[in-house]
C-alpha cells in the first residue's frame, strides 16, 4: 500500500493533546496503525501525554525542536528519530523560528 500524504486532506488539530497553537496533520488510520505527517508552526506543540496502550515513533523531516520525554528534554532536528515506548510520556515542541515537519507512527499493540 502506498500512502501519498499530498492526497490525504490536512486536518488542523487545535491545541492537540493540550499543546500550544495548532498541529496540522495528514493521517492514515486503520486497525493496526496511525500513520501521520505533521507540521508544527513556531511556538506550537503537541501536549504531554502518556502512551498507555501503544508506542510512538517520530522522525523529524524538517526543522528543529524539542521533545519532553519522561521529564527530560531532548533536542531534535531533521534526521533524528524519537521513540516513546508503551508506558512512557512525551511531548513535541517547536521552539524554533521555522516550521517543524515530522512523520509519526503509532502502532496498535
Amino acid at each position: 500500500m502506498v500512502l501519498n500524504f499530498e492526497n490525504i486532506p490536512e486536518q488542523i488539530l487545535h491545541k492537540f493533546r493540550g499543546g500550544e497553537k495548532d498541529t496540522a496533520a495528514r493521517m492514515h488510520t486503520d486497525e493496526y496503525n496511525k500513520i501521520m505527517r505533521g507540521r508544527l508552526e513556531p511556538g506550537a506543540s503537541i501536549g504531554l501525554h502518556t502512551h498507555d496502550t501503544s508506542s510512538e515513533i517520530i522522525y523529524i523531516l524538517k526543522g528543529r525542536g524539542m521533545v519532553l520525554y519522561d521529564g527530560c528534554e531532548e533536542a531534535v532536528e531533521a534526521g533524528i528519530c524519537h521513540y516513546c515506548p508503551k508506558g512512557h510520556s512525551h511531548s513535541l515542541i517547536n521552539n524554533s523560528t521555522e516550521e517543524l515537519i515530522f512523520f509519526a507512527v503509532v502502532p496498535e499493540q
